[in-house]
């Protein structure tokens, strides 16, 4: 190729002019070297834009061998993957095979056990069967054998039926013709003679109850006085809804009656905020000079009728300073109530108490039952039972923590279902009180069982608070109406002269006519008494009858 570029060098020399000679003669030969050198050039360049086409063909030829060669070694990956995917295929195909023909034969082999199993079941039911069946035979034998002498014992129970029907028909007969004379010799008729009888034997009957009665009183008095409390506490239980109108409401004295249509307010906007802030009933009615607050909740009770007070004092009543007083008070309250379960507990000396508890009973301090605040009836009773239970030889500090905690439902029975002593003892149960004061909670009306010697100690001790003379107060209808109930109940019994209401009501003395009742049935007539004031009436406490039969015998000297 370099001589290729040298002859074309020289074929550029030959063909270029002959220039001008120069001076000093050298014209001719600087003509022949750059015509060399500009064929070089020329050659050498060409030579490698020749060269460059060379070497890119070869190497268009080398990629289209190595595309072909790629291309062939892409069939083969594809063939040999088809082929590899092939045989997988094939093995996966019999492994399930394999897998299914091992599940079918498993298949077999369990249901060839259950229908074994269920073949030795069918045999075994066909051996009990075969028994059945034979024992059946054998009773159907005994049956028939049994229906055969029925048949002869009924044939002979026809034919002495028959003989008892005709003794019956000669004996009425008899009967008939024996009442008749009797009637001809009493000079009496059947109705008065059956009257006559029945009136005996109604005195008889009535004379052996008495006695009967007298004698299961007597037995029964130093045993049931236990029991006689119980029923005289559920008794008490019973009264506290004749209370409701008198214990749910209080009275807030106003200034005058323009304040009721502030308390009012636009649209009634202010009394809704109360009412609403507090979760208390306000009445305003024609009553002048008063409005009333009822609520069950005595706690929420009082915190309405202090806000009452306050905004009536303060003077400006509208919603935003309605619930600034109502949340001042309620803090106010509740830290009263903190204070007074505090106090209470200092005085009956009881320690270790739930901060919980403390404010339950706290609470109590709002309560009250038949105008008796139950916080102080709760110190009461504590004390009461410490005295019982020492003079018992028994652990005074227990019994005084039955009988002060004994009432702590009452702080939440109208939040929750039941009655207080059962809400009472599921409450200290959760704060860690124990069986016995637990016990005592429970069952102090007898709604459980006792289980422990306190509970009937808190039982009588809670009667003797209960029942003492100013421990609980009654208006004074509600007074006079029961001491009327009492008598009317004595005076319509047989045999009654006279019947006074005496001690406030708590005892009522019967005067009998000595010659209608007899010692016997002056018993029976208490009992009767007793009776019926327990069931007609409602009251506190217990009522005690006594019944007084005199005979007088005079006579004058002359």
């Amino acid at each position: 190729m370099v001589g290729d570029l040298g002859q074309f060098g020289m074929h550029l020399l030959a063909a270029a002019p002959m220039g001008r000679p120069g001076v000093f003669g050298f014209g001719p030969l600087v003509t022949a070297t750059g015509a060399l050198v500009v064929g070089l050039l020329v050659g050498f360049f060409v030579g490698r834009v020749l060269f460059r086409a060379w070497a890119a063909k070869d190497r268009a030829l080398a990629d289209a061998a190595a595309q072909q060669q790629l291309e062939r070694t892409r069939e083969e990956v594809r063939e040999q993957t088809k082929a590899a995917v092939k045989q997988e295929a094939l093995a996966d195909a019999e492994r399930m095979r394999l897998q299914s023909e091992r599940e079918l034969l498993d298949r077999k082999a369990r249901q060839e056990a259950e229908l074994e199993k269920a073949r030795g079941e069918i045999r075994e039911g066909e051996k009990r069967l075969g028994k059945r069946e034979d024992a059946l035979d054998r009773k159907e034998e005994t049956v028939a054998q049994k229906d055969a002498q029925l048949q002869k014992q009924l044939e002979s129970v026809r034919q002495r039926e028959d003989v008892l029907v005709k003794r019956d028909e000669q004996t009425a007969r008899v009967l008939e013709a024996q009442k008749e004379e009797l009637t001809r010799i009493a000079g009496m008729s059947r109705t008065d003679a059956k009257e006559m009888l029945l009136r005996k034997i109604e005195d008889d009957c009535r004379h052996e109850a008495a006695k009967l009665t007298r004698s299961i009183l007597e037995d029964a008095e130093t045993q049931a006085k236990g029991k006689a409390r119980e029923i005289t506490l559920m008794a008490v239980q019973r009264y506290a809804a004749e209370h409701t109108s008198e214990s749910t409401v209080r009275s807030v004295a106003i200034p005058s009656d323009d304040m009721k249509g502030r308390i009012i307010g636009r649209e009634g906007r202010n009394i809704r905020a109360i009412e609403k802030a507090t979760g208390v009933d306000i009445i305003v009615d024609d009553t002048p000079g008063v409005i009333v607050v009822s609520c069950f909740d005595k706690v929420r009770q009082a915190i309405a009728v202090e806000s009452l007070e306050r905004l009536i004092a303060d003077g400006r009543m509208h919603p935003t300073r309605i619930e600034e007083v109502v949340e001042k008070v309620r803090g106010e309250v509740g830290d009263k109530i903190i204070k007074a379960g505090k106090d209470a507990a200092m005085e009956v000396n009881l320690r270790n108490l739930h901060p919980k508890v403390i404010e339950a009973m706290g609470k109590l301090h709002y309560r009250s039952s038949y105008g008796q605040n139950v916080l102080r009836h709760s110190i009461e009773v504590g004390f009461l039972c410490q005295i019982i239970a020492e003079q018992l030889g028994l652990d005074g500090t227990i019994a005084r923590r039955c009988g002060f905690l004994h009432d702590i439902g009452k702080a939440m029975d109208h939040e929750m279902e039941g009655g207080h002593p059962k809400i009472g003892m599921d409450f200290a149960r959760q704060y860690g009180e124990k069986e016995p004061v637990l016990n005592a909670i429970g069952g102090h009306h007898a709604d459980m069982p006792s289980t422990s010697f306190y509970t009937p100690i808190v039982m009588a001790a809670d009667a003797v608070s209960s029942a003492r003379p100013g421990a609980r107060r009654e208006s004074l209808e509600k007074y006079v109406q029961r001491l009327n109930e009492l008598q009317d109940i004595a005076l319509s019994m047989r045999g009654v002269n006279e019947a006074y209401a005496i001690q406030a009501g708590r005892e009522v003395r019967v005067m009998v006519d000595a010659s209608k009742v007899d010692d016997d049935e002056a018993y029976l007539l208490a009992h009767q008494i007793a009776k019926r004031v327990s069931e007609e009436m409602t009251f506190p406490g217990e009522i005690r009858v006594t019944v007084l039969r005199e005979t007088r015998a005079i006579e004058f000297a002359r």
